[in-house]
């Protein structure tokens, strides 16, 4: 049976929920509120002269009202994110704790140095293990989120060629396997960008790299591992040709949870890399945040970091605030107000502490494992974009739904009826139709194994040749069901008007009119 099949509109516990305004009830009211004393009035012409037009609801309608709304979503506390995106899998419950402490939720930016010496001394030994886990010179803590971070590694790049005189340096080159905020970054920093093609292997194509690297390249960006989910196996030649150039290498580091406790990024030729802590380093970031994107930095750079930042002197922490960390070597300036995220900065150290290097390790192998165990296990019916091993996600193309009349948004939103979030769809954009998958290191062998069946089923039923209109209805069971997203994306209805009843009165139940 479904919600269709029933008077109600509800199917078992899905209860059919209409719009809050819609449950509006004239003078019902959970609270009591005092009578407004008479006061002289100073709006003018700008004085309201409706009713604010909430609704009218008693205590336990409001109450099952957002119950109910919470129980249609969908989140890593229900389910299994196949999506590759930031920190879409389990966080420990620990860090939260720890987050919450009086001592570290209840402090201000402002307080005297003296008595905020925990979360200075927390900042400092997170950035140490950064610096270690990384073997880079210096971190700057500061950037809220990776593309923030990224801005920063590349304002440290241009202070650091304008110091030699090598300030007509105003290229950065960004490869197609790039993430999306590389170019939108060197843009924001005031470089112009070129692209670098990437090769049919889903790798940089080190030939046509070498042969741009000119005098006016100040950069090179790369992801790595990049968003075809391969480790770029030529970084570190990369990484000699772009310094033999004159340029820096800037590497994004995103997906540095496939390369924890494994690779130390200074081995590679790295001179500046972001650190995503919200993916990383287990943070709650499904929601939008919040994020942080510390940056780590070469010995050539290092001196070039934001202020402010945190110095230890004699078992007492302060704050640099004015200075460069080499007085010849001015820092090149702020990126936020104060430290940065220091909620993500302790859960960030939570977890470091709780799993130290060993546990670290084996999250990225667990991280890198997932994702070939989905690889092995889907590639009897789809067809990885790639040949060989991934990292920590797994790329298909749609060449296994040729002449089904299916497409890779079809299967996504079947998906939804399987009781899955869908994957990443159509990205990266190098390849057609894509699907891509990165199933993290918090996910047990056994759901891989119950997604695998699922997609495996739903890629035998588009094979059959006439399943494509079963396709298109998908999904069939979710609150809402299939919507025209090209419309909702162009034309949105953003605001809900009442229509007024024929009767003539204002306690109607009409639905939203259009604008």
């Amino acid at each position: 049976m479904t919600a269709a099949d029933t008077t109600t509109g509800n199917a078992g516990l899905a209860i059919e929920q209409a719009l809050i305004f819609e449950q509006n009830t004239d003078s019902a009211t959970g609270v009591d509120l005092a009578p407004v004393p008479h006061t002289r009035r100073k709006l003018g012409a700008l004085e309201r002269k409706a009713p604010i037009g909430l609704p009218g609801m008693a205590e336990p309608e409001v109450v099952r009202h957002y119950t109910r709304l919470s129980q249609k979503n969908y989140s890593i506390d229900t389910g299994f994110y196949p999506l590759g995106s930031c920190t879409m899998k389990h966080n420990p419950r620990l860090n939260e704790k720890m987050a919450r402490l009086p001592g570290f939720a209840e402090i201000h930016p402002f307080q005297p140095v003296a008595t905020v010496q925990g979360a200075l001394e927390v900042t400092d030994q997170l950035a140490k293990w950064l610096t270690a886990l990384t073997g880079m010179a210096g971190v700057a803590m500061s950037p809220a989120a990776g593309a923030h971070g990224e801005l920063c590694g590349l304002l440290c790049i241009r202070s650091a060629h304008e110091a030699k005189g090598q300030g007509h340096r105003r290229i950065v080159l960004v490869p197609e396997s790039a993430h999306g905020t590389n170019p939108a970054t060197a843009t924001l920093a005031g470089y112009q960008v070129e692209s670098i093609p990437a090769t049919a292997s889903g790798h940089v194509d080190f030939a046509a790299l070498k042969a741009r690297l000119r005098n006016d390249v100040a950069a090179v960006m790369i992801t790595n591992p990049n968003t075809c989910g391969l480790f770029e196996t030529e970084c570190i030649e990369i990484a000699a040709a772009v310094h033999a150039a004159g340029a820096y290498f800037y590497m994004d580091g995103a997906n540095f949870n496939a390369l924890v406790g494994r690779v130390r990024i200074a081995d590679l030729g790295v001179d500046a890399m972001h650190i995503n802590l919200h993916k990383t380093f287990s943070q709650p970031h499904g929601g939008g945040g919040p994020g942080a994107g510390p940056t780590v930095l070469s010995a050539a750079l290092a001196d070039f970091a934001p202020v402010p930042f945190v110095v230890a002197n004699a078992g007492a922490y302060g704050v640099a605030e004015h200075v460069g960390r080499d007085a010849g070597k001015a820092a090149f300036g702020r990126m936020k107000g104060f430290q940065g995220q220091f909620g993500v900065y302790v859960r960030s150290l939570s977890y470091i502490l709780a799993l130290g290097i060993d546990g670290l390790r084996q999250a990225s192998g667990d991280a890198v494992l997932n994702a070939n165990y989905l690889r092995a296990k889907l590639s009897a019916e789809l067809t990885p974009a790639f040949p060989g091993l991934c990292m920590h996600e797994v790329v298909f193309d749609d060449t296994w739904l040729k002449g089904t009349g299916v497409a890779t948004l079809d299967i996504a939103k079947a998906l939804i009826d399987e009781g899955f979030h869908p994957m990443t769809m159509y990205f990266p954009l190098v390849v057609h139709g894509a699907l891509l998958m990165e199933p993290t290191e918090t996910e047990s062998k056994a759901t891989l194994d119950q997604f695998a069946a699922a997609l495996l089923a739903l890629a035998r039923r588009a094979k059959r040749g006439d399943q494509a209109e079963w396709f298109k209805a998908a999904p069939r069971l979710a609150p809402r069901r299939r919507l025209d997203e090209t419309k909702a994306a162009r034309k949105p209805v953003l605001r809900w008007r009442p229509v007024e009843s024929h009767a003539g009165g204002n306690g109607g139940t009409a639905r939203q009119a259009a604008e």
